[in-house]
């Protein structure tokens, strides 16, 4: 009975999720010859074929059944690992988290974070970054992840990720050139309508705002049945959504920082951990952000690349 190393198999999802035998290799710690050697290694011991490289990087059929049993393997093992491996933390953390944070990396992450210390409990609530730092400040939190102003920002040296805002679009939607731009926004205090409502104002470009949502999900709604543009970070784009270059005719939105509120001399030590896996894995959304990229805004249509 063939036993796969659990090395090749991580190697393997690795190069899937973030798209590239280079970028799996630089996250692994590897070179790219290496990896790709681990590829064939993989290949031969299976006598498959896990990627067709004619025109790009695809994951064959046989790939993608191996990719599915890989993940749920490596899970097993890592979770394994961590309970048997490290320190018993217990206890209850209250985290605060963006709203367009719910359904980006967040969850895989406290998912993990979860299997690693069964004995953690965690209550997360989203909202507005501002009112979460208010929040914060009445001890309602003990860790908050928000977004901030950039430069001029509230978090500590190493604690954030700067980000570009970029315009975020139904793939079947265009604009009216004649009419003002329909705007999908958060409430009033939401960094995101800032940078929008005040780069439209700066370029003279009408607009007015036609959906407006404190819910993620309404947003993407909105989006979604065509009632206008709005704009997020790209780590946090969904994947039924694009984004549109700020090459276009649209104006530039501008960055953000986006990081951590906290006090570190009353962190618990589960909050001490939970801060560590969070900051890890913000960091490595900003190094592998997958997304689909859109051309110029013409005047009534955006056009698609690839």
């Amino acid at each position: 009975m063939k036993n796969i190393p659990m090395d090749l198999l991580r190697t393997f999802t690795t190069i899937y999720d973030v798209k590239g035998f280079t970028q799996a290799g630089e996250l692994l710690g590897r070179s790219q010859p290496a990896i790709s050697l681990q590829v064939k290694r993989l290949e031969d011991m299976l006598d498959i074929q896990l990627f067709n490289r004619n025109g790009g990087l695809q994951i064959t059929e046989d790939g993608q059944v191996l990719y599915h049993a890989a993940c749920k393997i490596l899970a097993m093992n890592d979770a394994i690992i961590s309970q048997l491996s490290t320190q018993k933390v217990s206890g209850s953390i209250c985290l605060g988290t963006p709203n367009d944070f719910e359904v980006s990396f967040l969850p895989v992450l406290l998912s993990k974070f979860s299997q690693a210390y069964p004995d953690v409990t965690l209550e997360v609530k989203s909202g507005v970054s501002v009112n979460l730092r208010e929040d914060y400040k009445k001890s309602s939190f003990d860790l908050v992840m928000s977004m901030d102003e950039y430069p001029k920002h509230s978090f500590a040296e190493d604690d954030f990720i700067v980000e570009n805002v970029s315009w975020v679009i139904d793939p079947n939607f265009t604009l009216d050139e004649s009419q003002p731009i329909p705007l999908v926004v958060y409430p009033e205090g939401c960094i995101y309508r800032k940078h929008i409502t005040e780069a439209l104002n700066k370029a003279n470009i009408p607009w007015r705002i036609l959906y407006c949502s404190s819910s993620l999900l309404g947003i993407q709604s909105a989006i979604k049945a065509g009632l206008g543009i709005s704009a997020l970070v790209i780590n946090t784009l969904p994947e039924q959504f694009q984004y549109a270059q700020n090459d276009s005719n649209l104006p530039k939105l501008g960055k953000v920082t986006i990081g951590f509120n906290y006090d570190q001399n009353n962190l618990s030590p589960a909050a001490s951990l939970l801060l560590d896996y969070l900051r890890r894995g913000l960091k490595q959304s900003k190094k592998y952000p997958g997304s689909i990229k859109i051309g110029p805004y013409s005047g009534n249509s955006f056009e698609l690349t690839m």
